[in-house]
């Protein structure tokens, strides 16, 4: 997203700078490059930030588009992750130079000032393509749904997960007669199964990866153990601040524990722990390929150490990038694409995302998938996601300003209780600046108010 501060005469005035250079730099993948030279009925440009095994997969899933539908011819670009995608993508909308499909990560939505830099998906031609709300999340579907039009058509979800080592923990005898792990119910019932998993432990092994000094994770991770306790942010009419200090306390005791009884710690390489002994690390679903079969291994949500089921959520979505006088074939191309992706999403699910459409869980392929088949259900129906307002979503301004602050109280900089309220003063900072987008607070955006 933009630069906070940024007002819409800058923002323009960016895009324009930009567009100068031309092609923005993306470079295309494949044989997307050669689509636009093809003689093709419909040309199609579709953006995405996928890299790695993600962008693989990805690219596998469009060639099959391709091949389904010759007529299409579908230019793929990929671009950096995270602030930087977001920020061409609002100076390409607002430019003009938009592509016809790009993908999104849903809690963003907000902050693209949907109706000006986003424009709304057309249900008919979804319908025609084979896509029905009645085949998503109800919870998924809606928060795509702005003003009464959908802008975000989900692709996944993609989770926060506890990986554990199934050797270490069949030592501990911590695992079911399913050979499973229990999901711990409380902080007490956590803790003693770590201490369990270190008693098998040379010196030196880190027990839980915990990624405590990261700051996306850390907000990840208390996003998850904050909706376990049923907190609550801001009120529905997005004017005053409704944090509680008293639970944000609580959750954060609970990270800095691991790190003064020695089970985490801070700057070790997580993942690499894990492969090398270390029985759990938190971790997002898209390790599972990386893990791969280096390791026996399960994955499950994050244990609901606070009693209620919930581990942190976001969503790869698609969207409608703005366009002025947006349609025809190309605009009819960009659903056929959207819905062809989100209907065929078994080759997505291998890279340890969540399908979003949920007759996929009824695709023997998708069943067949480990350990997929042990986290995806339940995390599909207890998701945690962040406050529905525009400086939230994936690497966005609220993580970038409130995950430092986890992090310094899991590494002992701050006491738990001084970071929580500290955490709450950001909350109101931010409550009251406006966005960048659009140039209004989240209270006028919700009310419909001009800036």
């Amino acid at each position: 997203m933009g630069r906070p501060g940024l007002n819409r005469r800058q923002l323009l005035a960016a895009a324009g700078g930009v567009a100068v250079a031309g092609s923005f730099g993306f470079a295309a993948l494949g044989t997307g490059a050669d689509a636009l030279a093809a003689s093709a009925r419909t040309r199609v440009r579709y953006w995405n930030l996928f890299q790695g095994g993600d962008g693989a997969n990805m690219a596998t899933m469009v060639d099959s588009f391709r091949a389904a539908h010759p007529d299409v011819a579908v230019k793929d670009s990929t671009l950096t992750w995270g602030g930087p995608y977001y920020t061409k993508l609002a100076m390409a909308a607002a430019g003009n130079r938009a592509p016809d499909l790009a993908v999104m990560h849903q809690g963003r939505i907000p902050g693209f000032a949907p109706g000006r830099l986003l424009d709304p998906f057309d249900m008919d031609l979804l319908t025609r393509y084979g896509v029905r709300e009645a085949d998503f999340n109800p919870v998924l579907w809606k928060r795509g749904i702005v003003d009464g039009k959908l802008y975000a058509l989900p692709l996944d979800i993609h989770v926060q997960l506890c990986f554990y080592r199934k050797d270490v923990c069949a030592k501990a005898g911590l695992l079911d007669e399913h050979g499973r792990l229990p999901a711990a119910t409380s902080t007490d019932d956590w803790f003693a199964v770590l201490r369990a998993a270190r008693k098998q432990l040379k010196n030196g092994v880190q027990t839980l990866g915990l990624h405590a000094n990261d700051q996306n994770f850390c907000w990840w991770f208390f996003v998850a153990f904050y909706q376990q306790l049923a907190g609550t942010y801001f009120t529905d009419d997005r004017t005053d601040v409704t944090f509680d200090t008293d639970k944000a306390t609580e959750i954060l005791e609970f990270f800095r524990k691991h790190v003064t009884d020695g089970y985490t710690v801070a700057g070790e390489a997580d993942g690499e722990a894990f492969l090398a002994g270390s029985p759990f690390t938190w971790e997002g679903d898209w390790s599972v390929p990386y893990f791969g079969d280096q390791v026996d291994y399960g994955a499950q949500p994050l244990p609901p150490v606070f009693g209620r089921p919930a581990t942190h959520a976001e969503s790869h979505s698609f969207v409608l990038p703005h366009q002025a006088g947006r349609g025809g074939a190309a605009n009819e191309g960009a659903h056929r694409l959207a819905a062809h992706l989100v209907r065929h999403a078994t080759a997505w699910a291998g890279g340890g995302h969540v399908p979003a459409y949920l007759p996929t869980f009824k695709d023997p392929a998708y069943l067949a998938l480990a350990p997929q088949d042990e986290y995806s259900r339940p995390a599909m129906e207890h998701p945690a996601t962040e406050p529905r307002i525009w400086f939230a979503g994936s690497t966005g301004t609220l993580a970038q300003r409130i995950g430092p602050v986890i992090a310094s109280s899991n590494l002992g900089s701050a006491k738990p209780p001084t970071a929580a309220r500290r955490m709450r003063d950001v909350l109101e900072e931010l409550l009251a600046m406006k966005n960048p987008m659009d140039g209004r607070t989240a209270a006028q955006e919700l009310t419909g108010a001009a800036a």
